[in-house]
């Protein structure tokens, strides 16, 4: 069971972080098409090593999640602070660049 819930966790915190970095991704993509986009571009070069930490951490977790027993506290443990930070991380991203209020 608790392995169950270990690779849950795991895989909710990869799509946390694939979610970040995408983002990341199409921000980059926009600014870099649009005149005056520089700062935009170099905020998102500025992300990008919390993006590949959260990522990396999120799959070593997910990777865990094979090995059972103690290894499935530490997958949970990972992945959990992974995946909240990058949310965290998306959320920031998002709400200095929403558009439209």
């Amino acid at each position: 069971m608790l392995n169950l819930i270990a690779v849950i966790i795991a895989i909710a915190a990869v799509v946390a972080t694939l979610a970040h970095s995408g983002y990341l991704a199409l921000l980059n993509s926009a600014a870099s098409k649009r005149a005056g986009g520089a700062p935009i571009a170099q905020y998102v070069r500025s992300r990008w090593p919390v993006a590949g930490v959260t990522t990396a951490g999120a799959l070593i977790a997910w990777a865990l999640t094979s090995a059972g027993g103690f290894a499935d506290v530490l997958a949970i443990v990972l992945a959990a602070g992974s995946g909240g930070v990058a949310t965290k991380a998306l959320q920031s991203t998002q709400q200095r660049y929403r558009t439209g209020e």
